[in-house]
């Protein structure tokens, strides 16, 4: 089958939506008043995510599963040639990239709202509505914050770059369903903690974009003040993965 741009689109469209339906939705499960799942816990949220990123992962094997803005930001940083195999790292390929990380995860969040839709008209909590959505710290400290989102991304990339050096498909692809999934679950019961481990542009800002338009019942605010952290602390973290590959795993600069 012929890789295209379009087909490269679809398929992280398709992935990310599934990776933010499941892995918000695991959050609505644990968060939201009168849900089977109604206080489940932080490790039902961390493997609920794992799971997410698995689902997704096997979703959009054609593009080499990004999903993620960090970790194309990781491929180009790494020296990467071809994102697949007849798909130049370029302007046009990078952003069909990010678009369709973009577009698949506001489509997987409003996916979640419809799915819980009675619960968030059952809570109360505005901020439970948001953590759904979108990560926030459990101490707001802005630099702090940027800093715990920076090292658990480039664990993320770095891992998915380790693995990339064999010479399979660039991406979360590269690493495997399974070994990704695992990566993620222990990024966030390890690193977690201090701000609900983003460790993706897409995977917060699209859906804080959605929870900000879609009429949620006493939803509160968006949290714009912080919003930033989880865009730009992912994408360094993803830049520097690439960046210490090129010392430090030499043969990813080949792929």
């Amino acid at each position: 089958m012929d890789v295209t741009l379009g087909s490269i689109f679809l398929s992280e469209v398709v992935g990310t939506a599934l990776l933010i339906l499941l892995g918000g939705g695991v959050v609505a499960n644990v968060v939201l008043a009168k849900t089977k799942g109604f206080n489940g816990g932080w490790l039902l949220i961390n493997f609920g995510w794992g799971f997410a990123v698995y689902i997704g992962v096997l979703a959009a094997y054609l593009s080499g599963a990004h999903l993620n803005p960090a970790v194309t930001v990781g491929l180009i940083t790494a020296g990467t040639t071809e994102f697949v195999d007849g798909i130049p790292v370029d302007f046009a390929s990078t952003f069909t990239y990010f678009g369709g990380e973009m577009v698949g995860a506001f489509l997987g969040a409003v996916l979640a709202w419809v799915t819980y839709k009675k619960h968030f008209d059952a809570s109360d909590d505005a901020g439970a509505k948001l953590a759904v959505f979108s990560t926030g710290p459990a101490i707001r400290n802005y630099a702090w914050n940027l800093v715990t989102e920076i090292i658990g991304t480039f664990v993320l990339v770095f891992a998915v770059l380790s693995f990339s050096r064999q010479g399979e498909t660039p991406g979360l692809a590269a690493l495997g369903a399974l070994p990704v999934a695992i990566v993620v679950v222990s990024i966030g019961i390890s690193l977690g903690g201090p701000t609900g481990y983003a460790i993706n542009p897409a995977r917060d800002l699209a859906p804080r974009i959605a929870h900000a338009i879609l009429p949620i019942r006493g939803k509160g605010s968006s949290d714009w003040s912080y919003a930033w952290v989880p865009v730009v602390g992912p994408l360094l973290g993803g830049a520097l993965a690439g960046w210490a590959s090129l010392v430090l795993l030499p043969t990813v600069g080949a792929v």
